[in-house]
């Protein structure tokens, strides 16, 4: 029966997280006008589902230490612990999803193995100081790392825009003469080269005058599209790297089936996390969308794409070390940098998300141990 509430627990745990996270990548794509909230939507599940079946073999390290093992002892390991795990961080996640405020299900599912920890073993039994190096110091640093480097990139990358007199219509061409003819003799036979482009020039000018180089003489990069086209891949990095950082830490809770010291995935227990993430994404999640979206900062394809790129390198570097992360605190940190960068960020919104995050973690200790209490 504890088994079956395991499973139960670990499904709307994963639903709950597709719901809170899945447009969490996408958030700038929709946000800037570089996508309606479809088109986005599909995008960011279609990412996801690669990230999660691709996330056995990219990040092991999570699931191990989102099993308990280290921090609460093996003996106390079992259905009963984990089923108030998944079950506390899933309540907690979608009362944050039912108010539209982004979370993160690295915070609740901490929080909730903590409680269940202490209901199950009691405080002696907690290793603290795994608990403050090994998930606390990464959900504190993370999102202050990902403010800072947006900002700073914003910063560094505009100036360099301004300095090359980039506007959203300017077209980068590349354009060259004549090739000079070579000569050249291999086994006594003679045979002709095109040899060297002669009068190579780059320019960046309005789209009007790129159109008039020819397409034989030359390539054109519109600024826009090429903006608009490494915003999308961003975006679905994002989305990629969240699926393969969360994935494995809610798979953790099925590793019961394989026995708690084993460490492999098994394709059955991936595949039912990544359904359910995907289905709950793409059920529940307009209200964190609208929230990320439209509430913290305007945003156009530019910093949209800025934030992106920091907050899928941030996690993706994380999850290669098995270092637990949360995607929501990083991606929004990356937006909250963009806002404070062009000093339009909407603070209102912003501390609302952020007394999110505080509540988060006590409330899943309290639910996890408060379930745990009922199981035993």
């Amino acid at each position: 029966m504890v088994f079956v509430l395991l499973v139960i627990g670990a499904f709307f745990l994963a639903w709950s997280n597709g719901a809170n996270d899945n447009f969490k990548g996408v958030a700038t794509l929709y946000g800037s006008g570089a996508a309606s909230f479809h088109t986005a939507l599909v995008w960011a599940t279609a990412a996801t589902a690669v990230g999660s079946l691709l996330s056995v073999f990219m990040a092991e390290k999570l699931a191990v230490a989102f099993s308990g093992k280290g921090l609460v002892p093996d003996t106390f390991i079992g259905p009963g612990l984990l089923a108030a795990v998944g079950s506390a961080a899933a309540v907690t996640i979608l009362l944050a999803t039912w108010l539209g405020m982004p979370t993160s299900t690295t915070h609740a599912l901490t929080g909730a193995l903590v409680g269940a920890g202490l209901a199950a073993a009691g405080p002696m039994a907690i290793d603290w100081q795994r608990l403050a190096t090994k998930f606390g110091q990464p959900l504190l640093l993370s999102p202050i790392m990902a403010l800072g480097l947006t900002a700073g990139a914003y910063v560094v990358l505009r100036r360099v825009r301004q300095r090359l007199a980039i506007q959203e219509d300017s077209c980068l061409c590349v354009s060259g003469g004549e090739r000079e003819p070579a000569m050249a003799t291999a086994g006594g036979l003679i045979w002709r080269d095109s040899g060297p482009v002669r009068g190579l020039e780059v320019e960046i000018v309005p789209a009007a005058r790129c159109e008039l180089h020819s397409p034989r003489h030359g390539i054109r990069l519109a600024a826009r599209r090429s903006v608009d086209s490494l915003h999308f891949l961003s975006g679905g990095a994002v989305c990629f790297a969240r699926a393969v950082n969360d994935t494995p830490k809610i798979a953790a809770l099925l590793l019961l089936g394989s026995g708690v010291g084993g460490t492999a995935l098994s394709a059955g227990k991936l595949a039912l996390v990544a359904l359910a993430m995907a289905v709950g994404g793409w059920v529940q999640s307009r209200k964190v969308a609208e929230t990320m979206s439209k509430r913290i900062t305007d945003l156009n394809p530019g910093q949209g794409l800025t934030a992106n790129l920091v907050t899928a390198g941030l996690v993706l570097g994380a999850s290669s070390v098995g270092v637990p992360v949360s995607t929501t605190h990083v991606s929004c940190g990356s937006i909250f940098g963009i806002g404070m960068a062009t000093s339009n960020g909407r603070w209102d919104t912003i501390r609302q998300i952020l007394a999110t995050w505080v509540t988060t973690l006590p409330l899943a200790l309290a639910l996890g141990f408060a379930i745990r209490l009922v199981l035993r």
